[in-house]
């Protein structure tokens, strides 16, 4: 990669993708809140450098998404020191921007159709489980099926973010 902020985004996708899985299963609290925490940063990071690119290159719904996805990692960032049930209402907050963002980057044709049904899915997964946060249920960060079901999704669409950075020329 030429463009040293592309290898900037790759990292924060990748602290992202592996920390926010790890830290979904890790029982210790402290130490999910680190690895959360870092995996939060790394991604508000490579959502804002992506944001920028976007933007610049003229394709506005690209830019959206990850600006919202920004702002929804952020909220879930906020509330990562927290106990898990504490957590609740930012966390679907964050999830209903995760999904929107999700939508936003994947309904235009850019990336591959693979990483676009992936982010579909993971929206779907997503929207749901905010909508029942929303409803008054209190469905925790680490619960299953329900988010546990969109992470892998979410993880999916990163790589498939990374991949078209890697292959960028």
């Amino acid at each position: 990669m030429k463009n040293p902020l592309n290898t900037v985004a790759v990292i924060g996708l990748i602290l992202g993708g592996v920390l926010g899985m790890a830290g979904t299963f890790v029982p210790e609290p402290s130490l999910r809140s680190v690895f959360w925490g870092i995996d939060g940063l790394g991604l508000i990071v490579a959502a804002a450098i992506l944001a920028l690119k976007y933007l610049r290159a003229g394709k506005d719904a690209f830019a959206a998404g990850f600006l919202i996805y920004a702002i929804g990692e952020s909220l879930m960032l906020a509330a990562t020191a927290q106990p898990l049930e504490a957590m609740v209402p930012a966390f679907g907050a964050g999830l209903a921007l995760w999904a929107t963002a999700l939508l936003l980057t994947s309904i235009p044709n850019g990336f591959p159709f693979w990483v676009r049904l992936a982010s579909i899915i993971g929206a779907i997964v997503f929207a749901t489980t905010s909508a029942r946060i929303f409803w008054g249920e209190r469905i925790l960060a680490t619960a299953a099926p329900l988010p546990a079901l969109g992470y892998p999704f979410l993880v999916l669409a990163f790589a498939g973010w990374i991949w078209t950075l890697v292959k960028e020329r």
